[in-house]
């Protein structure tokens, strides 16, 4: 559950928790929600809150569905059905919203012709605000310390580390490259590269691991660049727990 909520979590910084927290009252001191509609302040507060909520919601649910069921192709295709998800989702609900609010202080509501407009302006807002993150592009992950002892500018594939007298040999896609430094240090400065040991003397990116391989009674795992690490019984369960095996 934890971790289905974590996006929205991510979403909800407190930079943009405290900003809703200022920008929604000073909306709402300042702006009645529609022309010729006189509503208290806290009718407005009420207002303005909910559609805040509703555009975070359809923003949300908009970006999920053209993520995940829409294979669409090209920044226009997505942001046209980005667009169009979030009008759907949002002017009916924003519709839904104004009636049962102004029904319940006694104003009469507006009709869906006279809401739709807003929901066009939000459409736009939030499509321009997600062009910004789109062209922003995700942020790379962190380059593993171990990277700093390989020859300048190494961009390559770390297969495995393997500890030789008080040497670890680093093979990689580009050869091999032996550094000084115990075995445990060289495992915490390939952080955050995911791998397990397979024996005191091996250590596998697990990225790297294409299948497992047993030869006279001896587990093996064979890696994409062709090699075949071994496996000892002291490791064995811990691959087996994480799937590896």
């Amino acid at each position: 559950m934890k971790s289905r909520l974590s996006p929205i979590f991510s979403f909800c910084s407190l930079q943009r928790v405290l900003a809703g927290l200022v920008f929604i009252p000073l909306l709402a001191y300042s702006f009645a929600p529609f022309r010729d509609m006189s509503l208290s302040f806290s009718q407005r507060l009420l207002f303005w809150t909910g559609v805040m909520v509703l555009a975070l919601v359809a923003t949300w649910t908009a970006g999920k569905l053209v993520h995940t069921r829409l294979k669409l192709s090209g920044l226009l295709a997505r942001d046209l059905a980005f667009a169009l998800l979030i009008l759907a989702l949002f002017a009916p609900s924003l519709w839904l919203l104004t009636w049962i609010l102004f029904s319940l202080s006694g104003v009469v509501p507006p009709g869906m012709l006279m809401v739709v407009p807003y929901g066009l302006l939000f459409t736009t807002g939030l499509l321009l605000v997600r062009q910004r993150e789109d062209v922003a592009g995700p942020q790379q992950p962190p380059r593993p310390r171990l990277y700093n002892r390989l020859p300048t500018g190494f961009q390559g594939q770390v297969y495995r580390l393997t500890v030789r007298d008080h040497c670890v040999d680093v093979v990689t896609g580009e050869g091999i490259f032996t550094i000084r430094s115990r075995f445990t240090d060289a495992i915490a400065e390939m952080e955050p590269v995911q791998g397990h040991c397979t024996h005191r003397s091996h250590w596998v990116v697990d990225s790297t691991i294409v299948r497992a391989e047993k030869e006279a009674g001896k587990t093996y795992l064979r890696l994409s660049n062709g090699e075949q690490v071994p496996v000892s019984r002291k490791y064995r369960q811990s691959l087996v727990d994480d799937g590896l095996l």
